[in-house]
């Protein structure tokens, strides 16, 4: 069977080596986390491993994404955060960076001083011997840009949120498009109502998750799944930490299943 995971601090309301712990007791074996850079995040490092969890991938910033397409210095300074994650998955032993190309609907379009700076950090990840996953998000556009101007790039790959097609783009599949692309996942759910990105667990919401299986085996995906959840939806408000973690666990188990059959 695959391995499953779960994002850091999905539950409120435990430390951190309380958190880890838990996930770990239940079965969960890997994990990933927002980054900011290998300094700051040496402690969660040592948290994280000495509780016997890996890094499935992890996250690089994402506010203020639109700046990478803006010249100057709030520019360069994404870059730079961005470049800051790239280290953080090399310090951290997480062979995947996610990234994403835009935020909100009237994004950037894509211009030479974005599509410079993305080259660069495609650059900068191979020679560190990292994986850029592209996420999909609101906008085809720039992934598809991504996966045409990266087609030869051995270290670019497809980061697939589940939840982002039902509330963002419902008319859009994702995966008959980048699916052979695909390296790493974000299994999460959502009600289907436009722009309301929940994050809630699988089979809480209304994500079909035998189609998601369905084109997980078609693409021949042998990766983990990774939950990207939290409960701080009013659905959980009587659950506590343990519990929504065990539900948590339920869940991926649940979707194991349908990928897997066993």
């Amino acid at each position: 069977m695959r391995e499953i995971g779960i994002n850091l601090r999905a539950a409120g309301g435990l430390t951190l080596e309380e958190y880890v712990k838990e996930i770990a007791a239940l079965g969960f074996t890997r994990t990933f986390s927002d980054t900011t850079t290998p300094e700051k995040m040496a402690e969660t490092e040592k948290i994280v491993h000495r509780a016997g969890l890996a890094f499935d991938q992890l996250h690089a910033p994402f506010d203020g994404i639109n700046h990478m397409w803006s010249a100057g210095e709030v520019g360069d300074a994404m870059y730079k955060r961005l470049t800051d994650a790239i280290d953080c998955c090399v310090a951290l032993d997480a062979p995947i960076a996610t990234v994403h190309l835009s935020s909100g609907w009237t994004p950037p379009m894509i211009n030479d001083i974005g599509r410079g700076r993305y080259i660069s950090l495609v650059e900068y990840a191979a020679k560190r011997g990292v994986k850029i996953a592209f996420e999909n998000q609101r906008k085809l556009y720039n992934i598809a840009w991504a996966f045409e101007e990266f087609k030869d790039a051995d270290n670019v790959g497809f980061c697939w949120d589940t939840g982002h097609e039902a509330c963002a783009t419902p008319d859009i599949e994702f995966m008959p498009l980048f699916g052979k692309r695909l390296i790493c996942t974000h299994v999460q759910d959502n009600n289907a109502v436009f722009n309301e990105d929940l994050h809630i667990l699988p089979f809480d919401g209304k994500v079909n998750f035998e189609r998601v299986a369905m084109w997980l085996n078609k693409y021949g995906y042998k990766g983990s799944l990774m939950l990207e959840v939290g409960n701080a939806h009013e659905i959980y408000k009587d659950m506590t930490a343990t519990a929504f973690l065990a539900r948590a666990y339920d869940a991926a188990c649940r979707v194991r299943r349908l990928v897997d059959g066993v």
